[in-house]
């Protein structure tokens, strides 16, 4: 095949950045619907990314203290001609999943988790107002009410995201937050708003822009033992919310796939 035909043929198949982004969601739909997996938001056009994942390293706050994160590099440009990295990772770090097995027996790993969950409706609720006011600030039953009451039905596969506006302290001490007792203070789900959410049936996942799904006085992790044992599975340290609608946008989940994991760190974005 001659090199201007073989150049015709690749311009033909490109699309322009914002036809993917406009065309892909409803590809992507078209696709769902085929396989029997519908995500409702896919058919809408999206005009933008943004990003809802921290970068993380060895100084990133985590739930217990400790680095989550550590790397040594064997290979070095200047000496190998190329870089590479060996990590050692907490699953748990960072911008991260929780999968269902994280806290059940035989739920599934994060390699199980069907690939059509990881695309889904998002709704944020926002109780930042009350957060700055309140570490301990809890998503209840009410606020999904008033959330449905402003924006209609929860959508089939949706993640419902907490918006504390947390995110911005991860750079200090305030992100963990502990007291003189060595109890860590931020917002989180209330355990019966996870219940009401399984009761609906819709929501597929919910999401924290904090280190918990639980708010970090719990001493029993209800909200984890509410939810994740249900086979949806959870977010935490999300970032960007403050960027995305209330609803309309559609989070896009990287979940790692190691074999028989609790979760792992995952590129989230969002489709606005």
């Amino acid at each position: 095949m001659c090199d201007i035909c073989v150049m015709d043929a690749v311009k033909d198949r490109m699309l322009s950045r914002r036809s993917f982004f406009k065309g892909g969601a409803a590809v992507a739909a078209g696709a769902a619907l085929a396989t029997g997996a519908t995500t409702p938001s896919l058919a809408m056009g999206h005009e933008t990314v943004v990003d809802m994942t921290h970068i993380y390293d060895a100084d990133f706050p985590t739930y217990f203290g400790a680095p989550g994160i550590s790397t040594e590099q064997p290979f070095k440009f200047a000496d190998n001609g190329f870089n590479l990295f060996n990590l050692t990772v907490n699953e748990h770090t960072g911008t991260h999943i929780d999968a269902p097995l994280h806290f059940s027996a035989d739920g599934q790993a994060v390699d199980e988790i069907p690939v059509e969950n990881l695309v889904a409706p998002l709704c944020v609720v926002d109780i930042a107002a009350r957060a700055a006011e309140d570490a301990d600030a809890q998503v209840t039953p009410d606020d999904l009410k008033a959330w449905i009451d402003a924006n209609g039905p929860i959508p089939p596969g949706a993640c419902i995201a907490m918006h504390s506006g947390w995110a911005g302290k991860t750079g200090g001490e305030g992100y963990r937050n502990v007291d003189g007792e060595k109890k860590m203070h931020f917002p989180g789900f209330h355990v019966e708003a996870a219940q009401m959410l399984v009761e609906d049936g819709n929501a597929g996942a919910i999401a924290v822009d904090t280190l918990s799904l639980d708010h970090g006085p719990s001493a029993d992790f209800a909200t984890h033992y509410a939810w994740l044992p249900t086979n949806r599975y959870g977010i935490e340290n999300l970032a960007g919310l403050e960027n995305v609608p209330a609803s309309g946008a559609t989070l896009i989940v990287g979940a790692p796939t190691h074999r028989g994991g609790s979760g792992g760190p995952a590129r989230i974005l969002a489709l606005v």
